[in-house]
């Protein structure tokens, strides 16, 4: 499928909106704007046009379904979905966020008008429900798919139809942010505002310890969110909503750096974490920063598996015992998404660590990208990668090895997740400073980097080739270009124009070659491959 770029888009508010006080951290790279960074013909651009494909098929009317029902409007004559989506399913209505960022991201990066005019849509769908809350008997600002009355049950612990009501409304709130800050559409920001408020209304009456109690059942990324929020309305007050949902009793090991994951619902803490590193840079407190860096060398140390997947039956395992959990419900996808949005948050801080990446890469190509079917015209998803002798994606119910998603009757919470994976596949390729410019990934793509009026394109068959050669066009500048040496690759080489590059070249390292820059400039990079095998623990080998 081919795109056309959008005549012009929202520019990204995080360059433009100043920090909410004195102590917030800045990222010391920079991500680019969706906008400046193409895939070109690959498997990458393949899995993003098969989920273009689903996001223009969809009837945005079925996924308002429950909305509509739940707040007294009119269906519209919709069908109603199946699966987490069904009008029965305690939390119903949490994949519609994810649908929003998807839209948003390929009206951004690809220029598809009609997922922007279908994210416009929603959002002003959802506005309505929102204003008709007073005869549907909510209370001013309540969004969601099923009752109010569900947000009080789980706030006195006497929820037990399987709700998870916060981690529902967390989806809502992200997806009508993304509208907001990528299409700086100004009813996502109202709808959204309001929703935050009713939130903070909510919350605010709580005790500390009633929080903590609610907070038992998963919220999803509520503190990311609103943390978030804090940012991009230049409003301190929701970074003090998003500290409610600090939870103690997995922040507080975790800053002492101590593992108690063991036997813990692994999706659920994977969010708060993201959540600590986003009030970390708008508040700058250590502790979250501490909590972040902590959870990240623990799951990846810990407990991974050789495809960079973690979990076994959603739950973490004790540290180390992964061999003795070769199942068909291990490595679920969700929590590969959280793992690289966290990784990408932490590298973001200390560009000169060149590991992130390492484990991104890993996590990426090896659980993410194949999560897909490429057999799919819509790009549908498995829950699990199952690690089993002899397991294969596609084989079995969700939580048995993952039958593929359906266009609507499965909505689980690794399709959601699996189509804002498949259409921000450039997000991470590239950042920058003011004069260096980071590689971290190899995949074909062009890079328009404005700021220097230079662009890259970058041509490659990675993995199936250990070769990778950027051109270099536009204005002549003097800036660094790093290149991400990694660690599992020898004797790699870096050539600028077919000669040797005079530069320190050390796996595990990025390659600083700093010049002037002209048009037509190449650099090719060649990263040798071989099989390794590491111990994770004694008699339990792992092969990658």
């Amino acid at each position: 499928m081919i795109a056309i770029k959008a005549s012009a888009l929202f520019l990204g508010l995080a360059s433009l909106i100043l920090p909410v006080s004195g102590q917030a951290v800045n990222d010391v790279a920079d991500a680019f704007d969706l906008s400046q960074v193409s895939l070109t013909d690959s498997r990458w651009m393949d899995n993003q046009n098969r989920t273009l494909n689903y996001l223009l098929s969809i009837d945005p009317d079925r996924l308002l379904y429950v909305f509509r029902k739940n707040h007294g409007l009119d269906t519209k004559g919709a069908q109603t979905n199946g699966g987490w989506d069904a009008p029965d399913f305690p939390f119903r209505s949490h994949v519609q966020g994810h649908f929003l960022s998807a839209w948003t991201q390929c009206y951004a990066s690809a220029g598809v008008k009609e997922c922007g005019s279908r994210a416009t849509y929603f959002v002003q769908e959802l506005a309505k429900c929102q204003a008709n809350n007073a005869k549907a008997g909510f209370t001013k600002g309540y969004l969601s798919g099923f009752p109010e009355s569900d947000i009080s049950k789980v706030e006195d612990r006497t929820l037990s139809n399987g709700n998870v009501p916060y981690y529902a409304i967390h989806k809502t709130l992200a997806g009508l942010l993304d509208v907001y800050r990528r299409m700086g559409d100004q009813t996502a920001k109202d709808t959204m505002l309001s929703l935050a408020s009713w939130v903070d209304t909510r919350t605010a009456k709580l005790s500390y310890n009633q929080m903590q109690s609610m907070l038992q059942t998963e919220f999803g990324g509520m503190n990311e969110v609103l943390a978030d929020i804090a940012f991009y309305t230049k409003d301190a007050k929701w970074l003090k909503v998003a500290q409610r949902f600090d939870h103690a009793v997995i922040f507080d090991p975790l800053q002492q750096n101590v593992d108690k994951l063991s036997g813990l619902h692994a999706n659920t803490q994977l969010p708060k974490w993201i959540g600590a590193l986003r009030e970390y840079k708008v508040g700058g407190d250590k502790k979250y920063l501490e909590i972040g860096q902590n959870a990240w060398n623990i799951v990846v140390n810990k407990h991974t598996y050789a495809i960079g997947g973690n979990s076994q039956a959603e739950h973490f395992r004790a540290p180390d015992a992964i061999a003795g959990f070769l199942t068909d419900d291990t490595c679920e996808a969700c929590n590969s998404y959280n793992m690289l949005k966290l990784t990408r948050e932490l590298w973001a801080l200390n560009p000169t660590d060149a590991s992130y990446f390492d484990f991104y890469e890993k996590a990426l190509l090896n659980h993410l990208l194949g999560q897909q079917n490429p057999s799919s015209d819509h790009g549908h998803v498995t829950y699990f990668t199952p690690l089993k002798a002899g397991g294969r994606r596609g084989v079995g119910p969700a939580w048995g090895g993952g039958t593929w998603s359906t266009d609507y009757n499965s909505f689980w919470c690794c399709q959601g997740t699996g189509v804002e994976t498949n259409t921000k596949l450039m997000d991470s390729i590239y950042f920058h400073t003011s004069d260096t410019l980071y590689v971290n990934l190899f995949t074909p793509s062009k890079l328009n980097w404005s700021q220097k009026k230079v662009s890259v394109t970058q041509t490659t068959d990675f993995p199936e080739s250990d070769t990778s050669t950027f051109k270099i066009s536009g204005d002549t500048s003097e800036w660094t270009l790093a290149v991400r040496i990694p660690s599992w690759t020898s004797k790699a080489s870096v050539k600028v124009n077919g000669q040797a590059a005079n530069v320190a070249i050390q796996s595990g390292k990025y390659a600083l070659i700093k010049r002037q820059w002209k048009s037509g400039d190449t650099v090719t990079v060649q990263l040798p491959m071989s099989l390794s095998c590491f111990l994770r623990r004694k008699r339990e080998w792992l092969r990658s």
